[in-house]
């Protein structure tokens, strides 16, 4: 059970260092009360649709984020692009991150975001769509990674993250999914990296692809009958 107190604090926490540094003194008027945004993106990580993308998840972001911290250029407004990257999530759409960005650019300029940090949040949430940052995006690497660190995870956690993400997709007959995932896990494996920072690559590359290997040979087992 995620700690919700734990998780508005972690998001009231980074707006404030995402909003102090840009705010001129004297100029800018106070926001409403930070923790109603917290609690707005809380009730949407709780959605009964989700399976993988839960509160789970998005805690696991961002402790991999506060692990690659020193990587990034700036680490709170990668926090935020963690709290907004699967704030809209339908698992029957394709354009999540598109609609999951647009949220963060209507709630930043309220809360007290500068337009710049707002669109670059936006900008990563939507880099999520690829997680191919570019060699300089440090901000980018640094999530892209965390959101893929799923991918490292011991065999049980892998287990149970797969689990999860066929559970979400509930509504897709077995061999639609079968054949779409099978295809996702080939195309990462075909990715010369995995992971974009010295910590991933060093730490995560080598456990993840081992687990998206195995992923895929099960999946292109045949169904055992039922008896």
């Amino acid at each position: 059970m995620a700690d919700l107190d734990a998780l508005r604090s972690r998001f009231v926490r980074t707006l404030a260092g995402a909003t102090a540094p840009g705010a001129a003194p004297g100029t800018a008027a106070p926001g409403p009360d930070p923790a109603l945004y917290a609690d707005d993106l809380l009730t949407r990580w709780q959605e009964p649709q989700r399976r993988y993308h839960t509160l789970a998840h998005l805690t696991a972001v961002l402790d991999h984020v506060d692990v690659l911290a020193e990587h990034a250029d700036d680490v709170d407004v990668v926090r935020l692009a963690a709290w907004f990257h699967d704030a809209v999530y339908r698992p029957d759409r394709s354009e999540n991150e598109e609609r999951s960005a647009r949220l963060a650019e209507r709630a930043l300029p309220e809360a007290g975001v500068s337009a710049a940090k707002t669109a670059e949040v936006a900008r990563l949430v939507r880099l999520t769509v690829t997680h191919a940052p570019a060699e300089d995006d440090r901000d980018g690497q640094v999530l892209c990674d965390a959101d893929l660190a799923v991918l490292a995870s011991p065999p049980s956690a892998y287990a149970a993250y797969t689990a999860a993400v066929r559970e979400e997709y509930h509504f897709v007959p077995n061999e639609a999914f079968r054949e779409g995932r099978s295809a996702i896990l080939r195309q990462l494996l075909d990715l010369p990296t995995l992971f974009h920072t010295p910590h991933g690559r060093r730490e995560w590359e080598a456990t993840a692809r081992h687990n998206l290997t195995g992923e895929l040979e099960m999946l292109s087992l045949p169904d055992t009958p039922d008896v």
